[in-house]
């Protein structure tokens, strides 16, 4: 079907995420430093972002955790990559073939990939992963019911599906190989892969430290050393740009980006992105499994002002629980604000205003969006409580149903409908406590034909369903801004957030 001989650095406009990205100097050791000339390539490269990197492990729980993707891509290879809506290109697999229904999916793998390790990576290695993906039944999982794969020989692999999903490529471009050893204990304390860098060293939640591989099937990256820092607060974060603690970030706020771009050691650049800043409310809590109740909270908080106010850079009011970049978008009428009305209904529902809703979150740049939300809906009575996690705990309790409200910022891997609302908003899925057999039926219909149109309007009716329901609130659309220092060269900013860096250099003075 297609292949590739270079990973792209900027993909189309359109993906998830939220993350990390990359910075530099020059090493001051380094000869050319001394002598004044510029550095053509190597050096460190430092990346500190909102999310910190948790766990390594692609397969886990925190598989679609945008801190361990972010790790995952830098450590270990896919099998394609997505670069936007329905655009693929190759990584380990140099072609693929689906059948006539898209039930079955042939794969054949570039020729004389290894691991870090010197081992060839195989069929076999493929099969493994994905069979522990299945096993774990982490998030990832969710996109691969009834899915089995074998490899016939030792670079062909085949997957094939109870029903026909012609999504697949967009769900497994969120899949990475690892080798066989990888469901032995402690193997993620120090991985091996096939992608650009290799691990030198791991502290969950604070240095991730990593050096080149010099096997890479691609081409050895130039840098001597990249290592991913976590600074969740975003005055320390801003303050480590400015100064060259690190060189790169992204995710800032929108009333520090116009200071950012007045600074001439550094470079600013906001691209679009598939991001759809969502608060789903949990169905199973019993204040909150009432349709009306929920879109009366809804309504009563003035979202328009609250973007206007905090995000005029990099925020756009949403009509979809999914972005415009995203195959299956189809836009809704908007929640118009309205406490008057939001107050009569909840008094119409029974509602009781001694509920405390426990709201919670894990970025600290959330802080004054959950502030404002809490202040409008206290004007009609509705007590909140928001709840700041550490991501760990927050990801743990996401999965657990321990919240009442939950904010994050949701984006469609693969730039498909079916790895957001197919993943998470079925009934099997319970990511939010909402079950719909209406819902679950067109779902998993819009998976299954390979007709682009059909896909499109059975995703358009789910949309008006979980608009309708009030699963979440869906208050706005997020562009992904990013900073980086002078001396950082190659890098692109990317839709989704998860940056690569086999291609990024440092040069300086």
């Amino acid at each position: 079907m297609t292949f590739r001989t270079r990973r792209p650095l900027a993909s189309a406009a359109g993906a998830l995420a939220l993350l990390i990205v990359a910075a530099a100097c020059s090493s001051s050791d380094d000869p050319a430093s001394e002598t004044g000339d510029s550095v053509a390539a190597g050096g460190d490269l430092t990346v500190a972002g909102p999310i910190p990197i948790e766990n390594l492990d692609p397969h886990g729980p925190a598989s679609m955790d945008a801190g361990t993707q972010l790790a995952a891509r830098a450590i270990f290879s896919q099998l394609v990559v997505s670069t936007g809506s329905g655009e693929f290109e190759g990584e380990l697999a140099e072609s693929w073939e689906p059948n006539a229904d898209a039930s079955e999916w042939t794969f054949t793998l570039r020729e004389g990939v290894e691991f870090s390790d010197g081992t060839p990576v195989t069929a076999a290695d493929v099969v493994a992963s994905f069979e522990r993906v299945l096993a774990g039944e982490g998030p990832l999982a969710g996109n691969f019911g009834g899915y089995t794969v074998a490899a016939p020989d030792e670079s062909t692999v085949v997957f094939t599906s109870a029903a026909p999903d012609a999504a697949f490529l967009g769900k497994i471009s969120s899949f990475f190989v690892t080798p066989q050893a990888a469901a032995e204990a402690g193997f993620f304390q120090e991985p091996i892969g096939s992608g650009p860098f290799v691990v030198e060293s791991f502290e969950p939640g604070a240095t991730l430290r990593l050096t080149p591989n010099a096997g890479y099937w691609d081409g050895e990256p130039a840098l001597d050393s990249l290592e991913f820092q976590s600074i969740p607060e975003v005055a320390a974060r801003m303050t480590a740009l400015q100064t060259g603690e690190v060189d790169v970030t992204w995710s800032m706020p929108d009333d520090q980006i116009a200071a950012l771009k007045s600074d001439s050691d550094l470079t600013v650049e906001t691209v679009p992105s598939p991001g759809v800043l969502t608060m789903w409310m949990n169905g199973s809590t019993p204040a909150l499994q009432d349709p009306a109740v929920r879109r009366a909270l809804w309504q009563a908080v003035d979202f328009e002002a609250i973007i206007a106010s905090l995000y005029p850079e990099t925020g756009t009011p949403a009509d979809s629980p999914i972005s415009p970049a995203v195959l299956g978008y189809a836009p809704q009428e908007p929640v118009e604000y309205d406490p008057e009305a939001a107050k009569a209904a909840l008094d119409a529902a029974g509602f009781d205003y001694g509920t405390v809703i426990r709201w919670q979150f894990s970025q600290a740049n959330f802080r004054n969006f959950v502030d404002a939300v809490v202040s409008d809906l206290a004007d009609i009575g509705v007590t909140v409580e928001p709840q700041e996690k550490e991501q760990a705990v927050f990801l743990e309790d996401l999965l657990a149903l321990n919240w009442d409200m939950n904010l994050q910022q949701l984006g469609s891997q693969g730039y498909d409908a079916a790895t957001n609302l197919g993943r998470l908003y079925t009934c099997e899925a319970n990511r939010m406590g909402y079950c719909n057999e209406d819902l679950d039926r067109i779902l998993a219909e819009a998976g299954s034909t390979s007709d682009t149109a059909q896909r499109e309007e059975l995703y358009a009716q789910a949309i008006e369903i979980i608009w309708n329901d009030g699963v979440g609130m869906y208050p706005m659309f997020v562009e992904q801004p990013y900073a980086w220092r002078s001396g950082v060269e190659g890098f692109e900013p990317v839709s989704d957030g998860v940056p690569y860096f086999d291609e990024v250099t440092v040069s300086g003075d």
